[in-house]
């Protein structure tokens, strides 16, 4: 009861892939913290630039580095200065061959969006922050951002010396739905720290996306959605196994036409008159 769990290894394997994709042996070790340390170099030479995650593979003597950020002039410099300082650095510290490769979260095939990844949203509220801001309107700011570029629900927290107070507390604005507890919700997690002339301040933000659906379910929904368009429609295929829902199944009974076995009855429901014959032929 209680425990603080992170969104994103909450969800590693069920629907999140890993940010490190490599296979360790008896190096597992040296691998391990190379990576923490080629990512927290990065964001520390390039506080400025908006990075939202770095993804690292390896594979053999060959190493390969993501970085995912909305402003990607300052991480590519001047002809690719900035870029070829930073791989240089990696290749010093990992030994192997390094390619650097630079994400534009701006573009249209980019899957989210600067104003809705929780990171940015952290970073710019810690930014605010150590800017003297009001911590109540940044919260807001962040808030009404995000929910007006499409998100379904946010959550942001901040926690220590608030408004330069003695104690220290927390703080959070939530607008939609955040389901923590929903496996298959989409949850973006950020934090971020800003330092102020009164003490640090962290930033945490939560952002939803909407569920991922498995593919399976999506392809029985689809089949069961064909399948009730050719009964309204009047198709004669057969969809009993596809209806899980016993009233459908009973409005799908009803509709079913009569036959030949069965006798022909009027509008009012009652049998056809015969036809009286000759009293004189009998």
């Amino acid at each position: 009861m209680g425990h603080k769990v992170n969104p994103y290894g909450f969800r590693l394997g069920v629907i999140y892939p890993w940010k490190s994709n490599w296979f360790g042996g008896r190096d597992y070790a040296d691998a391990l913290h190379e990576d923490v340390w080629v990512r927290k170099h990065i964001r520390s030479r390039l506080s400025r630039a908006g990075i939202s995650s770095i993804d690292i593979e390896r594979k053999g003597d060959q190493v390969w580095v993501y970085i995912r950020t909305a402003r990607p002039g300052i991480v590519i410099g001047r002809k690719g200065a900035e870029v070829d300082r930073i791989r240089k650095d990696v290749e010093r510290v990992t030994k192997k061959r390094v390619d650097v490769k630079v994400e534009d979260m701006n573009s249209a095939a980019s899957e989210l969006r600067p104003e809705t990844d929780a990171t940015l949203l952290a970073q710019g509220v810690a930014e605010q922050l150590a800017g003297r801001v009001s911590f109540r309107r940044a919260m807001r700011r962040a808030v009404q951002t995000a929910m007006r570029a499409g998100a379904l629900g946010v959550r942001v927290q901040c926690g220590g010396r608030l408004g330069g107070t003695e104690m220290s507390r927390r703080e959070w604005y939530r607008e939609g739905r955040v389901p923590l507890h929903t496996l298959r919700a989409r949850i973006d997690f950020g934090t971020a720290e800003s330092k102020t002339t009164f003490g640090q301040i962290g930033v945490k933000v939560w952002v939803y996306h909407g569920d991922e659906i498995p593919v399976a379910e999506q392809e029985t929904e689809r089949a069961r959605a064909r399948a009730l368009a050719q009964v309204t429609s009047g198709g004669g295929a057969s969809t009993g196994a596809l209806i899980t829902d016993e009233r459908e199944a009973a409005e799908l009974s009803e509709v079913e036409l009569p036959t030949a076995s069965e006798p022909a009855t009027q509008d009012d429901g009652s049998a056809p008159a015969e036809e009286p014959t000759p009293q004189g032929e009998a």
